[in-house]
């Protein structure tokens, strides 16, 4: 436990072990040489003749420092309806809720090259309108992929794109 008192020449406030009660000691502040109290209430005594400032000093250090002069008008706030959650519960993974769901799971792939017809590229258009189809709350989770085919008509491996969705049927 420690020892805080103060300084009777200079008003210094002091931290000591408490094992060196006692003991004397140099003030940083004044240099003036101190005897460390034996109690927390007990006043320090300077030793080199100049006492000063010898008047009764607090018992509670705690209770004479400036934070507990500061009045504190706290009030606990009442709520009347539920608090909402901060912190979000995570999801359960995908093997766990194909088990729970009395639905099935199903995976649907749209490859780029399936979608593109005489020079029009309608990829983006057909997995909106197969996420329409489907519903937002059916969609487990939706991954792009890439691949590589071989172009018939060159003869040439190309490399491509698609998604792969994974929903509730």
């Amino acid at each position: 436990m420690d020892l805080i008192f103060n300084c009777p020449k200079c008003g210094q406030e002091l931290e000591v072990d408490a094992s060196g009660s006692g003991q004397e000691i140099t003030c940083p502040s004044c240099s003036a040489t101190i005897r460390i109290p034996d109690s927390p209430g007990a006043p320090a005594r300077v030793v080199d003749g100049s006492e000063a400032n010898t008047g009764p000093q607090p018992i509670n250090a705690i209770a004479a420092s400036a934070a507990a002069k500061v009045e504190m008008h706290l009030k606990v706030p009442v709520h009347a309806k539920p608090q909402e959650k901060l912190i979000a519960k995570p999801l359960a993974p995908l093997e766990v809720a194909a088990r729970e769901s009395d639905r099935q799971m199903r995976v649907k792939c749209i490859r780029h090259v399936d979608c593109v017809e005489v020079g029009h590229d309608k990829f983006d258009e057909t997995v909106s309108c197969f996420l329409a189809k489907i519903g937002e709350h059916n969609i487990v989770s939706i991954t792009t992929i890439s691949y590589s085919h071989l172009d018939i008509s060159t003869q040439k491996l190309l490399d491509d794109y698609g998604v792969m969705i994974v929903f509730k049927a």
